[in-house]
């Protein structure tokens, strides 16, 4: 039996006058029903403490996580709510999404082009001055809130010589310019409204009206028209909305008496048009979010020359004022629920597919570009490895990311590659825009923002970002960008202009992609999402949390272009990056962990916290200079030093010009004097290791490719050769 769960802010279904209609409806269908609020939610053992509608009556009832969840409360109420409605979407599929507000849906419309030409031209009004310039050109305007709903807070406003005509509902006033401009003022500091140019349709005895277009989705899945009725204004009004004392007629008595012959073409155009919307915004919608929506009310009008106008797109229309009418509509509402919870993976499939393939069509082959001060090359070799498992993929060569290498790979891709995942690197301003001028980017992944190079930007991390956000004003605009939720410096990044989709990957903060319950394991990490709708394991053979950011990356750009969770799972079993937090087992259960490929203070930390967790004995760490920190050097040195002595690390043995601040700070912070060391003669850091090493050791070498500290760890391997 499928369990359906109604989604409210109000606290009492009594005061929710549907709940009634769809309770008893979905008992007929062979459904349970029950309604809920947010904070009735236990996610810890899986349940909801709801109320079931029995004998006449609700009685609280606590059930269990619902098939389907009906979503049917204010958007705005709900937003308190936020995280556990975020939360609860990914595990249980939602019937509907908010399709926006009225000049969000209008603008998605314009952008798409295929409707436009319905639209009423509409603009925001920014200030009054704005305003008069609209209504000098249109002389007749509607001035209405841009979440309004039940024809509340909507004036017609025309203009007659230097005065204006207001009607609010049935009342008529007229105002001098000084009246209207105090108006205006308080109305737009009330909050945010937008103008049309006022275009009605007017019946035989000059009364005003519009239709409703009601379309909903079946117990199929598929797009049916509920009804379609005009809705005719009160004499002396300009409003047909039912709430603002508007009533309704049958359709075809209403077409025939109105347009004679022409009324069955007319009821067969409305008809046509609300199923082709319906359609056109479920793609969007499922395009552009990933979600569906089951529902939509149309309001349009006819001119002279019985021309379809569109005046709003509604999301969770009203039931039509007519008892049969509301139960048509409440049995496609719980005929595709139950529909829902039985195909949702199939449905997000589709959606998958679909995205994928409005990408290939729109912006070409998938072309991949990863930034960041960390993890670059680590999420580009993840996401090559999972894309391989479905196509021919051109991966850049480990490390190769600068602008001559990106010269290097133009010439290299050809016809034959499905995919293409590349590492722009970058030390200065204007390097990632040359990236994007030889291989422009649809897909692009910053990782996060650190102080790698931050000595070449003034000591400024939020110059570091700019030059990153090079990639997002570089890249195709309509493409996809993934960020880091968790990095506060990610904040920094341009993304204002930025119109395609972005998505987010985090594991301390709610993000489109999250990972949990992370633990170390023997090689590698373990962790669980959420995809596709379903809870996941996954394992990735490197160690390290912050790995698991590159590869929740990479997931998430699989994901989009439509590999399954399958894939997903066999290509993270991905070739690790040399020298990348590799393990040497050498003999007495010595332990070395090499990491030198780069070095600055936020990878210094990641691969002390990898020697901490995986460390059954005594903790050495040998750190090699840290290079481009600038004037942040010292600073950024003393915090590495007592990071070290916070994570008990027994022995610190620094490398390189001034990489004694380091064991000069651990030992501030109350490290033994006795257990730190520094060199800058490599010969006689080995004849230490000689000397101290015992078995059971775990040894951290960590250091950037230009120190050379490779050499270190050759050393010890051959030293202690199993």
């Amino acid at each position: 039996m499928t369990i359906i769960g109604m989604l409210h802010h109000r606290l009492d279904p009594k005061t929710v006058i549907k709940s009634y209609a769809y309770a008893a409806v979905a008992r007929a269908e062979g459904a349970q029903f029950f309604y809920f609020t947010p904070k009735s939610v236990n996610f810890d053992n899986r349940t909801i403490k709801g109320k079931v509608y029995e004998e006449g009556q609700w009685h609280e009832r606590v059930m269990p996580f619902p098939d389907v969840i009906y979503n049917a409360g204010s958007p705005e109420k709900l937003s308190v709510s936020k995280a556990i409605i975020e939360k609860l979407k990914k595990e249980i599929p939602f019937t509907t999404h908010s399709i926006g507000n009225k000049w969000n849906v209008m603008e998605r419309l314009k952008a798409a082009k295929e409707f436009a030409h319905y639209l009423i031209p509409s603009e925001m009004v920014g200030n009054v001055e704005k305003f008069h310039n609209f209504i000098a050109h249109y002389k007749r305007a509607v001035f209405k809130p841009i979440d309004g709903r039940k024809g509340k807070g909507i004036y017609f406003i025309t203009k007659i010589g230097n005065a204006f005509e207001v009607r609010v509902n049935s009342e008529k006033r007229n105002y001098t310019l000084a009246q209207l401009n105090e108006l205006l003022k308080e109305q737009l500091a009330s909050g945010t409204f937008i103008m049309q140019p006022y275009i009605k349709s007017m019946t035989k005895s000059g009364q005003v009206y519009d239709f409703r277009l009601h379309v909903q989705k079946n117990g199929e899945g598929k797009w049916v028209v509920t009804t379609v009725y005009p809705r005719i204004a009160p004499n002396g009004s300009i409003i047909p909305n039912i709430n603002s004392g508007g009533f309704t007629n049958y359709l075809d008595p209403f077409l025939e008496q109105e347009f004679k012959n022409e009324a069955y073409n007319i009821r067969r155009t409305l008809e046509h048009f609300a199923m082709s919307l319906a359609h056109h915004l479920d793609d969007i919608q499922m395009e552009k979010f990933g979600e569906v929506i089951d529902e939509i009310g149309i309001d349009v009008g006819l001119d002279e020359q019985q021309k379809i106008w569109m005046y709003e797109v509604n999301w969770r229309p009203g039931c039509p004022p007519a008892f049969y009418l509301e139960l048509d509509v409440v049995v496609h509402s719980i005929r595709y629920a139950m529909y829902l919870a039985q195909n949702h993976n199939v449905i997000k499939q589709e959606i998958m597919e679909r995205k994928y393939k409005n990408l290939d069509t729109a912006l070409g082959l998938p072309i991949i570009a990863i930034t960041g001060s960390a993890g670059k090359t680590t999420s580009k070799a993840f996401l090559a490895s999972i894309l391989s498992t479905k196509w021919k993929v051109f991966e850049s060569k480990d490390y190769w990311n600068t602008t001559e290498h990106t010269k290097k790979h133009a010439q290299e891709i050809d016809s034959s590659h499905e995919a293409v995942v590349l590492e722009y690197g970058m030390a200065y301003p204007g390097i990632i825009t040359n990236h994007c001028s030889i291989i422009q980017p649809n897909i692009s992944i910053v990782t996060n923002i650190g102080l790698a190079h931050v000595g070449n930007f003034d000591g400024d991390v939020r110059k570091v970002a700019m030059a990153k956000s090079e990639l997002i004003h570089g890249m195709n605009q309509k493409g996809l960008l993934i960020l880091n939720k968790d990095d506060d410096n990610s904040k920094y990044l341009s993304t204002q202009q930025f119109q395609g989709e972005i998505l987010t990957v985090g594991i301390h903060t709610d993000a489109t992609y999250q990972a949990y319950d992370i633990q170390y394991k023997e090689s590698g990490m373990s962790f669980k999402m959420n995809l596709q709708g379903q809870e996941i394991a996954l394992y990735i053979p490197i160690l390290g949390e912050h790995h698991v950011y590159n590869a929740l990356n990479a997931i998430a750009v699989a994901d989009y272009l439509g590999v399954s969770p399958l894939e997903i799972k066999a290509g993270l079993n991905f070739k690790k990056p040399p020298r990348r937090l590799t393990l040497y087992n050498c003999r007495d259960q010595i332990t070395v962990i090499d990491d030198t490929v780069h070095s600055h203070p936020q990878g210094v930390r990641a691969a002390i916290d990898v020697l901490s967790n995986i460390a059954k004995n005594r903790k050495i760490a040998i750190i090699g200079q840290m290079r481009e920190l600038g004037d942040l050097r010292e600073q950024e040195y003393r915090k590495v030093g007592e990071y070290i002595c916070e994570q008990e690390i027994e022995i610190l043995i620094t490398y390189g010009f001034r990489t004694e601040e380091m064991g000069a700070a651990a030992l501030a912070k109350g490290m033994n004097k006795a257990n730190i060391y520094h060199f800058t003669n490599k010969e006689e850091l080995h004849k230490l290791l000689e000397k101290i090493v015992k078995p059971h050791d775990t040894i951290l070498v960590k250091g950037a490719s230009k120190t050379n500290m490779f050499e270190t760890v050759k050393f010890l391997d051959q030293t202690y050769q199993a």
